[in-house]
């Protein structure tokens, strides 16, 4: 049997698009701004990559260590590290521009109002194929978290970005609420292209020799394995109450999870902490989706989106 069609379409009627070859993207943060990772294998291959957090200004992050094991996970405290804004417009966008592979850039802002000025800003640089919102991240003290856990205020980021940029915007959703349905219904009512389902869960430890929190900020963003029946449940139930894609992350290492994720509704999916260990993980699951659809005879990997989705 020949391979399975794998295109999949994030921002469909969308005036720009925003079609992926195959649906294994990279996890915003966890594959730095994707050169290091190209010098070691066919970055095009995957479906898409995202870069790491970006604000206005450059910043240096949190306090050292940011970073502390746990079991089937890991705890991270980077706190948005970056070049900026405007480095990334200058310098890294052009080489993304030669890329045949969409790169989506996240972005973090302070305030709504930013938020509009970063879209406006990279509205039409080449390189950039579509953004994505962080109002999930739990690891600064502005922004964050503090937009994404209340609907009113992440439909208005939303709208802020929506107005001042043709690129699709995709929503990356805190699962540290009560109710993420009713965050992805806001985003999607206000034109999110698609929803990202989810970032970490908040998650501490403690140095009992010490007496102390592993990490300075005493909590962090919990990721990999650990999370993901977390997030395919949220996946699941996001996806058949927006009507626009969803991409699944969190714990996703293997071909098999990303079925998971695919049957629960989502359109793509996100390889982020495997990265760590394997940086080859986003080309693996991407094998291992591809030999799966052949031994089930799938043709085409859109027959199985949220085939296993309850009603509701």
């Amino acid at each position: 049997m020949k391979d399975a069609l794998l295109e999949v379409d994030l921002a469909p009627g969308h005036k720009t698009g925003l079609l992926l070859k195959n649906p294994v993207m990279t996890a915003s943060g966890t594959f730095s701004w994707g050169f290091e990772f190209a010098r070691h294998f066919d970055i095009n291959a995957l479906g898409g990559v995202l870069s790491k957090g970006v604000t206005v200004h450059s910043r240096a992050g949190n306090q050292q260590p940011r970073v502390a094991e746990t079991p089937a996970g890991m705890l991270n405290s980077i706190g948005l590290q970056n070049v900026g804004l405007y480095k990334v417009i200058d310098e890294l966008a052009p080489q993304w521009a030669a890329w045949d592979v969409p790169v989506v850039v996240n972005i973090a802002g302070d305030s709504i109002d930013e938020f509009g000025e970063m879209a406006a800003a990279l509205d039409g640089v080449p390189g950039v194929a579509a953004l994505e919102l962080n109002i999930s991240c739990p690891n600064v003290d502005v922004g964050g978290m503090e937009f994404g856990q209340d609907p009113v205020a992440a439909g208005r980021v939303t709208r802020a970005a929506v107005r001042k940029t043709d690129l699709p915007v995709v929503v990356k959703l805190t699962p540290n609420v009560t109710d993420p349905v009713a965050l992805a219904r806001a985003c999607a009512d206000e034109g999110a292209a698609a929803i990202c389902a989810i970032n970490t869960v908040l998650g501490m430890r403690i140095d009992i020799d010490r007496r102390r929190p592993v990490l300075p900020r005493g909590r962090g963003g919990l990721s990999g394995p650990a999370i993901k029946p977390v997030a395919l449940r949220i996946v699941h139930d996001v996806a058949r109450a927006v009507p626009v894609p969803v991409i699944g992350c969190g714990g996703i290492s293997t071909g098999e999870d990303a079925i998971e994720f695919l049957m629960a509704g989502a359109t793509a999916v996100q390889v982020g902490t495997a990265t760590f260990a394997n940086p080859r993980a986003p080309l693996d699951v991407l094998d291992g989706l591809r030999a799966w659809l052949r031994k089930n005879r799938v043709s085409d990997v859109n027959e199985i989106i949220g085939c296993a989705r309850l009603p509701g």
